[in-house]
């Protein structure tokens, strides 16, 4: 995956490419990252990117011909040939979950265009494909969300994890489920064992262990994502009996 980060501080990648899962993906060229610095885009001695608002009001607003500018000088993808897929970083976009992380990590080449100061002039949204935001909240600038989104794009790229099932186990994957709870040495901390059927060897049994909790954790902490879980008859009425 082609990756780039249009931005005014793309600085921000430097470290980030070149630590855990995300640098091992570099390393092994399953994900090559591109900073793309907008104020290279101005067209004035001052490196200009941004201007008051028409119409008045508070703050300054990134001006469209440095950003279009930036965007329109991105590569077609080797491959494809074709642009990589725009996504403006702001928040009347789509909130951003796993599912839409799966979606991302299926396309060739991406660009994440970060925004500052009070927003973006409203004509570039005409030059990007899609709109995401990370959530209901306020940060200085697009490039923390840019970077949080591409950590959960990345590592779903095919080779990037050593163990491909740990993507779909996981608290939000294919189902939408809160993991199940997760135990390691020693077999008893501070008086409070791990659960007996973790280390019965029967792994049917584990299986249903981790499922029951898995829905009973997903029913208490976050019943918005249990709403729309696919139950059998049999685990609805297990739910409120005793762990299996």
């Amino acid at each position: 995956m082609d990756v780039y980060v249009v931005a005014l501080f793309p600085e921000i990648l430097d470290s980030f490419a070149k630590a855990s899962i995300v640098g091992r993906a570099v390393e092994q060229g399953l994900a090559r990252f591109n900073p793309v610095q907008i104020r290279d885009f101005s067209t004035n001695k001052h490196h200009t990117v941004d201007d008051t608002p028409y119409g008045g009001g508070s703050g300054m607003v990134m001006m469209a011909p440095p950003v279009v500018a930036a965007l329109e000088s991105l590569p077609t993808h080797a491959e494809t040939g074709a642009p990589p897929h725009r996504v403006l970083l702001c928040p009347q976009g789509r909130v951003f979950t796993q599912a839409v992380a799966r979606e991302l990590a299926a396309k060739p080449a991406i660009a994440l265009v970060c925004g500052r100061y009070e927003g973006f002039d409203e004509r570039i949204r005409a030059y990007v494909d899609d709109e995401i935001s990370l959530g209901d909240f306020v940060l200085t600038g697009g490039e923390p969300a840019a970077l949080a989104i591409l950590d959960a794009v990345v590592r779903l790229l095919p080779g990037v994890l050593g163990n491909a099932e740990s993507a779909v186990s996981e608290s939000h994957g294919d189902e939408g489920l809160l993991e199940y709870p997760q135990y390691t040495r020693p077999a008893v901390f501070r008086e409070a064992p791990v659960p007996p059927t973790l280390i019965s060897g029967d792994h049917a049994r584990v299986a249903r262990w981790r499922r029951w909790h898995a829905l009973r954790r997903t029913r208490e902490k976050r019943p918005d994502l249990f709403a729309r879980v696919q139950l059998t008859a049999k685990e609805r009425a297990a739910l409120d009996g005793d762990e299996p």
